[in-house]
């Protein structure tokens, strides 16, 4: 598995509309490729963090919210060390099958990589449960792209 985490300090700032966040110097769609969304997992701190990388200004952030900052003694104009990596299976981490349904339909890659790990993990584990029935297999893997191309984050009924 390859290491996605990038590292970096920061100084922890408000915007605009005085939300506290930490900026990420870098642009994600290029450090992990481009999706509407990159949900991401790591540390502010050493404190872990989940959060979405947002478009603010010029430049990209997490935001910090008001309990997590209290409980980790985190504030505006503190330096922190940050390490950030993309949240949940990434599509080099797919089996070759799934990978190659979402590279042929690239609405369906582009939607099932904005989702969060919560909802990718689930297609996959369904998708999976049918490792000895490559037809079964296979028809779960075309419903899931017509799940992900109708804009479903789960399977109806789950």
């Amino acid at each position: 598995m390859v290491d996605r985490s990038r590292t970096y300090t920061a100084i922890v700032a408000k915007d605009r509309r005085r939300r506290v966040l930490v900026p990420v110097p870098f642009d994600p769609d290029n450090a992990w490729g481009k999706r509407p969304e990159h949900h991401v997992a790591g540390t502010v701190n050493g404190m872990g963090v989940r959060a979405v990388i947002e478009p603010l200004g010029d430049g990209y952030g997490i935001l910090l919210g008001p309990a997590w900052r209290r409980d980790c003694g985190i504030a505006p104009g503190d330096q922190v060390t940050v390490v950030l990596t993309p949240e949940g299976p990434q599509r080099d981490d797919l089996a070759p099958d799934i990978r190659a349904a979402l590279d042929a339909d690239p609405a369906a890659g582009s939607f099932f990589e904005s989702l969060a790990q919560f909802y990718r993990n689930a297609y996959l584990r369904w998708i999976d449960g049918t490792k000895r029935r490559s037809e079964v297999r296979s028809a779960r893997i075309a419903e899931v792209i017509e799940l992900l191309n109708s804009g479903q984050k789960q399977r109806p009924g789950t």
